[in-house]
């Protein structure tokens, strides 16, 4: 063990604004197929790779585990980073500014420490277990919106690749019932930014039926940090092992839990647990 998480908080910090740097001053590059409609640009290797690099200078003893390479490094210790070098690919490659990077750390199958940074809009969020949520120097936290019909919730992006359709078929249900509910219904298209505008109380709730490590740990610890409630579909606490990636504001998470479970007792069997 290289050292405890909170001391750990400055090299995540480092990674990141290297990151951020090399993702504002080149351009996209070659664009690799990763399936039907999805693809990782040539940049995304070179961030992965200068943090791998960076990571494993400052933390050796701690696997790196990210979106493009998979896992590298020692898996014997009980940390493991968690790195999507550029969230949001198909915005950045399309020049929207709604991309980040995302760097988490998980002990076992729960994250214990998160760093976003959206070089783009010039914001850094980041939190440790047990220290709160931060943008900067700023404490964020989840907003007080008190019910759905006043929120603003973020959906993650539909679905590419094998079983779209079939997959597609119950976000679109899931959509139409939060559509008839909620003020409004955003898809941003980062899980990152999703949840760090959770913690930072721009949006009251995000709902992804989705849950890769890279996108989400990050995220998942800043928002649980700034007072979020951070569940899976079946309303446990969420972890990396976690079928979906819902994050909500505390006094709007009872009517959206409700919301799920409406939706989840109409869906294929095959569902409910997904």
């Amino acid at each position: 063990m290289t050292a405890s998480p909170g001391a750990l908080v400055p090299v995540a910090l480092e990674a990141v604004a290297l990151a951020g740097d090399l993702i504002r001053s080149r351009r996209p590059g070659t664009l690799t197929a990763k399936g039907d409609r999805d693809m990782a640009s040539e940049l995304d290797f070179t961030v992965e790779r200068a943090v791998r690099a960076h990571l494993r200078r400052r933390t050796p003893d701690v696997a790196v585990l990210g979106e493009e390479e998979g896992v590298t490094g020692r898996r014997d210790g009980d940390l493991l980073w968690a790195l999507d070098p550029i969230d949001g690919t198909a915005n950045f490659v399309h020049g929207m500014p709604l991309t980040g990077v995302s760097l988490g750390l998980l002990r076992g199958d729960r994250p214990v420490l998160g760093v976003i940074d959206l070089p783009f809009l010039g914001a850094r969020y980041w939190a440790v277990e047990h220290g709160g949520a931060h943008e900067g120097d700023r404490r964020i936290s989840a907003s007080r919106t008190g019910g759905l019909r006043e929120a603003i919730v973020a959906i993650g992006d539909y679905a590419v690749g094998v079983g779209a359709e079939e997959k597609n078929v119950l976000r679109l249900a899931l959509t139409e019932r939060l559509a008839g509910r909620v003020q409004r219904v955003r898809m941003l298209g980062s899980a990152a930014i999703d949840l760090a505008w959770v913690a930072e109380g721009k949006l009251d709730a995000c709902v992804a039926l989705s849950n890769n490590p890279w996108d989400t740990a990050a995220g998942v610890v800043i928002a649980r940090e700034a007072g979020a409630v951070v569940i899976d579909l079946d309303g446990s606490d969420h972890t990396s092992t976690s079928a979906a990636t819902i994050a909500v504001a505390p006094r709007v998470a009872g009517e959206l839990l409700d919301l799920v479970r409406s939706w989840r007792q109409v869906a294929p069997p095959h569902a409910r647990g997904a």
